[in-house]
């Protein structure tokens, strides 16, 4: 599956779950539930996943971890704030640098309408 045919199947399964849970809860929640409809789909996706980040060609563990990670493609960063903003955009953008992954998407649930919270996040620098 190329990282499109993942992240469309990827934002029916997190409607599935905005629409079961709605807004308001934890990220951690739609983190969890998100998580669990994937891998119910079939697909591999790694929770919590370490990204070290290489600075002048020393790697170094800052606790950067990506929240899921589908098929080792697909960037998700899920969130569950008022609005999200540029900070958002960016943190989901330097995940996709340090992993050299090409496609992500930012998922805010707190949202009355979940296709709002959704920003598809692509990585233009892959080397």
């Amino acid at each position: 599956m190329t990282e499109n045919e993942i992240a469309y199947k990827i934002i029916g399964l997190a409607m599935n779950v905005h629409n079961a849970l709605g807004p308001g809860l934890l990220e951690s929640a739609y983190q969890e539930c998100l998580f669990y409809k994937i891998k119910s789909d079939g697909l591999k996706v790694i929770k919590e996943k370490p990204i070290p980040l290489i600075y002048e060609e020393v790697k170094l563990d800052c606790g950067y971890r990506i929240d899921l990670l589908v098929e080792n493609k697909l960037v998700i960063e899920v969130k569950s704030v008022d609005t999200l903003n540029e900070i958002h955009l960016a943190q989901t953008l330097t995940y996709l640098k340090l992993g050299n992954y090409k496609l992500g998407l930012l998922i805010n649930f707190n949202t009355i309408l979940l296709k709002n919270g959704i920003k598809r996040i692509i990585n233009g620098n892959l080397t």
